[in-house]
């Protein structure tokens, strides 16, 4: 089936019912880093700077659980399409199995060792003395967190993806005022600072898990069967390892990749950390409409290909890469045009900002490659269970290529902050020849279903 032959009105219907309220969910999601930095960007640089390298332990955690719904989903999408819902059930268990394991371990470094965690980003004592503070009150959230994004992931796959939005988006909401609350010494509160902004996460992860208890009671919900939660499933197993061990390599390459990034300009100085924890704040604004079009690029192609309609599911894929251009080059221009602006509303010294301006000008380049990588890979082929290229790709280009240059960069050759921060952004942009050219083998054309 070309693409010509969709239906153009029912497919962008379907994309926006799906997109809409996920990419709302992902910029309410990095709403709250963006408030963590404004609002400690008002009262200090080094509180906002420790802050942002602490959250970068979050930032793993998310990877990993990122693969386990990631597997979760692309079974679910396939499944939910086949009209198979015990099957779902069996996948809830599964991932919750994973995610509460994989919590466990991320909450028990941050409330021993947090001073390790922060030493991998920083030398600063300072920064390494906030970090640690707000790590112990944080890693409750990272212990809860897990659970919800089960949860989430589900909804997402079963035509709830509106509740899903709305559950995060009340979350992200409460999880702000707190912030303003906490860190300033509102209402009568004492003046936190870096310590308010993650109990404030922390409550807004309580609430956000409550919501996704009550809200998936309904009876047209799929829950997880807590009686068999420790029941093996077989088969199915074997195949959401098959989706997951490659979406786990991958997004343990790019996660840890991102955080070496992070790693790299932190030891460049504090202006350059400070510069760099702003443009990643702002990168991952933009994002949120390209991750809201991968994320239903994923469900639509899933859908389709699970009820075995083949030949739909490659056209829609075909017309959802295209896209993903279209949207990379408008990230491009609103970058530009934003950047005058983001370097005024943030309190820098002088060489901050003007390594922040040239960050956004390179940044500006970086989001065409990262809008069509995120809808082709993370979207169209892993919709399909082509999960594997992601892992090569990663591999080849951001930890052959990427942050060896980076380091080097850094390290070796002294080079200027901004030629360092413009390595970090070769792998996104480098790879989309070899991303089209994946595509257009159709290995992602496949049923998973059984």
């Amino acid at each position: 089936m070309k693409t010509e032959m969709i239906d153009n009105k029912q497919f962008y219907n379907k994309l926006l019912q799906l997109a809409a309220p996920i990419a709302f969910q992902s910029l309410m999601l990095a709403s709250v880093a963006a408030g963590d930095a404004l609002m400690l960007g008002r009262i200090a640089q080094e509180e906002m700077t420790a802050v942002s390298l602490a959250t970068q332990i979050q930032f793993v955690q998310n990877m990993f659980l990122m693969a386990i719904t990631g597997a979760g989903a692309i079974l679910g999408a396939q499944y939910w399409g086949k009209g198979d819902r015990e099957t779902l059930r069996k996948l809830f268990n599964r991932m919750l199995r994973s995610a509460v394991l994989l919590s466990l371990i991320f909450f028990i470094a941050c409330e021993l060792v947090p001073g390790v965690l922060m030493r991998a980003f920083t030398q600063d004592d300072v920064l390494i003395r906030i970090g640690s503070a707000y790590l112990r009150t944080a890693g409750w959230s990272y212990l809860l967190s897990g659970i919800s994004q089960c949860y989430l992931a589900t909804l997402k796959v079963t035509d709830h993806v509106r509740a899903s939005a709305w559950i995060s988006s009340g979350a992200v909401v409460s999880n702000i005022l707190l912030n303003a609350v906490l860190i300033f010494g509102l209402l009568g509160m004492p003046r936190m600072q870096a310590r308010g902004a993650a109990l404030a996460t922390t409550i807004s992860r309580v609430i956000e898990l409550l919501f996704c208890i009550v809200v998936s009671a309904g009876h047209d919900h799929v829950r997880p069967k807590w009686s068999r939660i420790f029941h093996r499933e077989g088969q199915l197993s074997a195949d959401f390892l098959r989706q997951c061990l490659p979406l786990m390599g991958g997004s343990l390459l790019w996660g840890v990749g991102f955080t070496s990034y992070t790693a790299i300009m932190g030891h460049m100085g504090s202006d350059a950390a400070a510069a760099n924890s702003v443009a990643s704040v702002v990168r991952d604004l933009i994002c949120c409409a390209c991750n809201g079009i991968g994320s239903a690029a994923g469900i639509m192609v899933g859908n389709e290909l699970g009820a075995g309609e083949l030949e739909q599911g490659k056209a829609y894929g075909i017309k959802l890469k295209n896209l993903s251009f279209v949207i990379g080059f408008a990230s491009t221009g609103l970058v530009l045009v934003i950047t005058p602006l983001v370097v005024k509303m943030v309190i820098l010294t002088d060489a901050a900002r003007g390594y922040l301006t040239g960050m956004m000008i390179i940044m500006a380049v970086y989001m065409i490659g990262r809008c069509v990588n995120t809808v082709t890979i993370n979207g169209v082929l892993d919709g399909g269970g082509d999960t594997l290229f992601d892992m090569y790709s990663l591999a080849v280009c951001m930890w052959g290529i990427a942050i060896p240059l980076a380091v080097l960069g850094a390290f070796v050759f002294h080079w200027p902050v901004l030629f360092v921060y413009a390595c970090t952004c070769l792998d996104e942009v480098g790879k989309i020849p070899w991303v089209m050219i994946r595509f257009q083998k159709y290995k992602w054309v496949q049923n998973l279903t059984r």
